[in-house]
């Protein structure tokens, strides 16, 4: 349905024209890192170490962007690697060491599957979090910025649509999604001691209270 890089993932030769068997949605947007690290500095201006928890095996080039965003913006990187589960308490414990005093999580599909533990492991540490898309504010993330998923699902039943009408997937397309939402969560907010500031919450798309 979506994939973050599909030519790295050497999936297509080209997002206008893939040529091979595949087609459908990639969420490759690099200015996306760069937003959600903005963000995160704008709702705490004294922010100094952040934390990227990413997968080095998943191809994306996220970690890069956000990296680069830090350097722009004066903030620290830190590399907390993560290539299954059982990799997320050395993560943290890494982060800890660092005085990281927040956690940026790189969606993919193994964040996904570990969301529940990230967020109480971010709980435990009094660590903010915040991240792409996939429901992280739901589960105590200050907020998340990334694709409306369910436009990504509606764009890649349009592909299949085309493609059970006999047309070749490497002949259609592949979409870049156009609507991103901001979601932002005053309950973890207020955990923290933090108060959201107006400009951020006049943009959010969702606030949970």
């Amino acid at each position: 349905m979506f994939v973050s890089d599909p030519i790295a993932s050497r999936l297509a030769i080209s997002l206008s024209r893939p040529g091979w068997n595949a087609t459908g949605v990639t969420t490759l947007q690099p200015d996306v890192a760069r937003k959600l690290l903005q963000l995160f500095r704008d709702a705490l201006p004294n922010l100094v170490r952040v934390g990227v928890l990413w997968n080095p095996d998943h191809v994306d080039p996220e970690y890069r962007e956000t990296q680069a965003a830090g350097r722009t913006l004066g903030v620290q990187v830190h590399s907390l690697e993560v290539r299954a589960g059982g990799d997320l308490e050395r993560a943290f414990q890494t982060a800890s060491a660092a005085r990281v005093e927040a956690i940026v999580v790189v969606s993919s599909r193994l964040m996904a599957v570990n969301r529940q533990a990230i967020a109480d492991l971010a709980t435990r540490n009094r660590m903010l979090l915040v991240a792409g898309w996939g429901g992280w504010p739901q589960v105590g993330a200050l907020f998340s910025y990334g694709p409306d998923l369910d436009v990504i699902v509606r764009l890649a039943a349009t592909h299949v649509d085309k493609v059970l009408r006999g047309a070749r997937p490497g002949d259609i397309p592949i979409e870049q999604p156009n609507k991103f939402d901001l979601i932002v969560n005053l309950k973890a907010a207020r955990a923290h001691g933090l108060t959201v500031p107006p400009a951020i919450l006049g943009r959010a798309d969702r606030v949970l209270e």
